[in-house]
């Protein structure tokens, strides 16, 4: 691995998308500071609202990944749908700082640029495994992966601690700025990315063929079991998701600063994730790599309910459960990835990427909003107690010899 990735950042195509992911995901982290906070103390909004702000960013994936994957799938071209994309997002955000300053921010604006922003991700996501098959070779995949998951968890400790410190020193508004401005950066990095691409899929008539990528799904019982186990881990991480910052500031008494710096602490884990999980699936096996990430990643969900005290000694309970959380997050992400890689036909990988995120990320809003619901009903605390014992038996539901028995993708020739 050590060698590999130096390797990788020597191509100059992986080394620009690399950059510019970075970018992006930094931003990313800064808003998902910002805008709870945004919505909680610059137009007071309460805990079901802020659910409801997180489900509206959601409910893009099930009205569009479909639509999404069949598109991109005809274009022949990912990258400049992902420009596209980018370019979209940062006139979104930017909007929300600009609206402030002119004393014009309002909590209907906030929920336009969220659905607007989770649009363009599920336009960008379905296209972004496809693009990266096409940017490496395929011995090379799983390392590729894990090089830009260390982009990711970098840009989780980078950006979740500049969110909290600008959030504190310069209010949120300024904060989305940065997020904004990201997508600017992402954008000009994937204008100068060059790389051959897989060809348009063919044009069998003037339909898309949507149900293609579901049916390939329900075909495939691996990525079968990975879907629905998916769905129902989603659905319940969601319900945490959605109340974390909410729980963190008002029951452990955290500032937006201590806030951003504990998830920073705990994104640590995403490295340790991203730089281990090609050595521990050598060592096991794809699949078996797979299932274990699948058992131990709900055991962080029970860090946060049994968090005691407030301030700082809240802020080691959250950071510990970040930490845990993403060590196997981020093994999952690669694991399915490679297992996308290997198995899905080139002119089929975006309308499968929209078929498995129409799934896979549709359960979230219904997760965010019955977080606030059930936030609203029983408390916080309780909230978290039913997240964290759902995604436990959802993940047991991994431990089938199928999945167990995969491997990774073989080195093939050129």
């Amino acid at each position: 691995m050590a060698v590999v990735f130096p390797g990788l950042l020597g191509q100059e195509p992986f080394r620009r998308f690399f950059v510019g992911q970075t970018a992006s995901l930094v931003g990313d982290q800064v808003a998902a500071i910002a805008i709870p906070l945004t919505a909680l103390y610059v137009l007071d909004a309460t805990p079901a609202q802020v659910g409801w702000l997180t489900a509206v960013a959601l409910v893009p994936n099930v009205l569009f990944a479909l639509v999404a994957g069949g598109l991109v799938d005809r274009s022949g071209s990912r990258r400049r749908v992902m420009l596209g994309a980018d370019v979209a997002r940062a006139v979104a955000v930017l909007s929300l700082p600009l609206a402030y300053f002119a004393d014009g921010l309002s909590l209907p604006h906030l929920f336009v640029v969220a659905f607007v922003v989770g649009t363009c991700d599920v336009v960008f996501f379905v296209a972004y495994n496809a693009f990266v098959v096409a940017l490496v070779r395929p011995a090379e995949f799983i390392p590729a992966m894990g090089l830009l998951n260390v982009s990711r968890a970098g840009a989780e400790i980078g950006g979740l601690s500049l969110g909290g410190v600008v959030v504190s020193a310069l209010t949120a508004p300024v904060a989305l700025a940065i997020n904004g401005l990201s997508f600017v950066v992402s954008a000009m990095q994937l204008a100068r990315v060059r790389v051959h691409e897989a060809p348009p899929a063919p044009r069998r008539s003037s339909a898309l063929h949507l149900g293609d990528g579901l049916a390939w799904i329900w075909r495939h019982p691996v990525v079968r079991t990975m879907l629905l186990t998916s769905g129902a881990m989603n659905l319940f991480a969601f319900v945490a998701n959605a109340m974390l910052v909410v729980y963190a500031s008002q029951t452990l008494r955290m500032s937006a600063s201590l806030i951003g710096f504990s998830f920073a602490v705990g994104a640590v884990g995403g490295l340790i994730g991203a730089t281990t999980f090609a050595r521990v699936q050598q060592l096991l096996g794809l699949g078996r790599a797979i299932v274990l990430a699948s058992i131990a990643f709900p055991a962080a969900g029970f860090l946060y309910p049994l968090a005691t005290g407030t301030g700082l000694e809240g802020a080691a309970w959250v950071a510990a459960g970040e930490a845990l959380s993403a060590v196997f997050v981020i093994w999952l992400d690669i694991g399915l990835g490679a297992v996308f890689a290997q198995e899905v036909p080139d002119e089929l990988r975006s309308r499968v990427a929209g078929a498995y995120r129409t799934v896979n990320y549709g359960v979230r809003p219904v997760g965010a909003a019955l977080g606030g619901l059930l936030a609203d009903g029983l408390g916080l605390r309780h909230a978290l107690w039913v997240s964290a014992i759902g995604i436990l038996v959802s993940g047991l539901f991994r431990v089938r010899p199928r999945l167990l028995a995969v491997q990774a993708p073989e080195a093939r020739p050129d």
